[in-house]
């Protein structure tokens, strides 16, 4: 039985880390791999409708949790703390996945596939001084002249989201 693979796609604002998500996430299901997502948010989810039975139950009913099954979909709410570890999620809510795209958690101890577009931020995150410089696997950038001890992606390239794909797979961690 194959193991969990876990890999985080990070960037700043706007630099297309969701698109980033989408297309990997899509690459690696055309492959035969069963993936999972687990999207990082900096500010409370608002995912019920207020009004709605799941979501009395959940606020006003105070439930720990709540599933809601309906046809093809389910969904949980649950009350836990903020500070929740990608690797924890992941070990706890996925199981049976080929490999769990992360969006965000750029401070957890994951490798790192970086989206870095000029239009959003003059700098990227990836500092190849700093102590986590190598848990960056690649940066997918438009920037001609950025250049990075991993390996660094252009839009331009051919072939570009296959050898992502590609590098994601053999340096995502294993759980």
């Amino acid at each position: 039985m194959a193991q969990t693979r876990i890999i985080s796609i990070v960037g700043k604002k706007n630099a297309g880390k969701t698109t980033l998500a989408v297309a990997l996430a899509s690459e690696y299901v055309r492959k035969g791999r069963r993936v999972m997502g687990i999207k990082h948010g900096s500010h409370p989810a608002d995912v019920d409708r207020p009004g709605s039975d799941s979501y009395r139950l959940f606020h006003e009913g105070k439930a720990e949790r709540v599933l809601i099954a309906a046809p093809n979909l389910r969904a949980v709410f649950e009350r836990s703390p903020d500070d929740t570890d990608p690797i924890i999620l992941a070990r706890r809510y996925f199981d049976g996945a080929d490999i769990v795209i992360v969006e965000g958690f750029k401070s957890a101890n994951i490798p790192k596939i970086e989206v870095y577009r000029r239009e959003a931020s003059d700098t990227p995150f990836f500092d190849a001084k700093a102590a986590n410089a190598d848990e960056w696997v690649a940066v997918v950038t438009d920037d001609e002249k950025f250049e990075a001890p991993c390996p660094v992606l252009r839009f331009r390239d051919t072939m570009w989201l296959q050898l992502l794909a590609n590098i994601g797979w053999e340096k995502a961690r294993l759980l």
